[in-house]
C-alpha cells in the first residue's frame, strides 16, 4: 500500500469514527462520558478525546459541566439545511394536522434501509402527547411510516426481511393510500401514515403518533393526506 493510499485509510478510519460518535450520542437517552464513547468504539481513551475535541471545536459536540457529552445546537442548525425546503412546507401542514388531531405528527423520508424523522409538532393543547425527535430512525420494515415508504416502490427495491405478512400489508397500504401499525415501533402506541411522494426525491410520509384513544385510523388518515397534498402542491409536485 502506497503512503497516500495509507493516509486515505487514515482519514476514513477517523472520519468515520467521528461520525459514529454523533451517532451513539443521539441514540443515547443521557449524556455520555468519554469512557462511555471509547467503550462503544472499542478505542482507547485518548483516541475518544481526540476525536471528541475535534468535533467540540466545530460545535457538534458540547460538555456539561460534570464533563459528560450531549450533542451541540449546531449540528441542530446543520440538521436544519437538510431538505430544506421539504422541511419548511411541511412544517406548517404538520402544526395545523397536530392540533386538529390532538396527535404528535411527523415527517420521515427514507436513508437506505431505515425510516428518519426529520421534523415533529406536538400539539398545542393536548392532555398527554407522544414525542418524536428529530433524527429517530428505525428500519423501514417496521411501523406505519416504513410501509407507507415501502408502498413506493416497486418490491424489488425493498429490503430483505420482508416477509409475507409485511408484503400483504404494503400492498393493502398502497392501495387505500395510508398504512398504520400498533406496538411496533413503540410498545403501546398507534401510528397512522400516508405517502409522500415527490419527483426527485427519497420517498417520504407524513405520520402521527398516539395513545389508543378511540381514534379512527381512516379519519386520522385522510386528515394526514390533506397536509401531504398541500406540501406537494407547495413543491409543485
Amino acid at each position: 500500500m502506497s503512503t497516500l493510499d495509507s493516509a486515505a485509510g487514515s482519514v476514513s478510519q477517523t472520519l468515520d469514527r467521528g461520525i459514529r460518535i454523533l451517532e451513539l450520542l443521539a441514540d443515547a437517552r443521557r449524556p455520555q462520558s468519554i469512557d462511555d464513547i471509547a467503550a462503544a468504539l472499542e478505542v482507547h481513551r485518548s483516541v475518544a478525546y481526540r476525536l471528541i475535541r475535534t468535533l467540540e471545536a466545530h460545535g457538534l459536540v458540547v460538555r456539561e459541566t460534570s464533563g459528560r457529552l450531549q450533542l451541540g445546537a449546531r449540528l441542530a442548525a446543520l440538521a436544519a439545511g437538510v431538505a430544506h425546503d421539504l422541511q419548511a412546507e411541511a412544517l406548517p401542514e404538520l402544526t395545523a394536522a397536530a392540533n386538529d388531531l390532538g396527535m404528535t405528527c411527523f415527517l420521515v423520508v427514507l436513508d437506505r434501509d431505515e425510516c428518519v424523522t426529520l421534523t415533529s409538532i406536538e400539539p398545542r393543547h393536548a392532555v398527554a402527547t407522544v414525542a418524536q425527535r428529530p433524527g429517530t430512525r428505525h428500519p423501514v420494515t417496521v411501523g406505519a411510516p416504513g410501509k407507507a415508504i415501502l408502498a413506493q416502490l416497486p418490491e424489488r427495491d425493498w429490503p430483505t426481511g420482508v416477509d409475507e405478512a409485511l408484503a400483504t400489508e404494503v400492498r393493502e397500504a398502497a392501495t387505500r393510500r395510508w398504512a398504520e401499525s400498533q406496538n411496533e415501533v413503540i410498545s403501546s402506541l398507534h401510528a397512522v401514515a400516508v405517502p409522500l411522494s415527490i419527483r426527485g426525491r427519497a420517498p417520504a410520509a407524513i405520520a402521527a403518533v398516539y395513545l389508543p384513544n378511540g381514534h379512527e385510523a381512516a379519519a386520522v388518515a385522510e386528515r394526514l393526506t390533506r397536509s401531504a397534498s398541500a406540501v406537494r402542491a407547495a413543491l409543485g409536485a
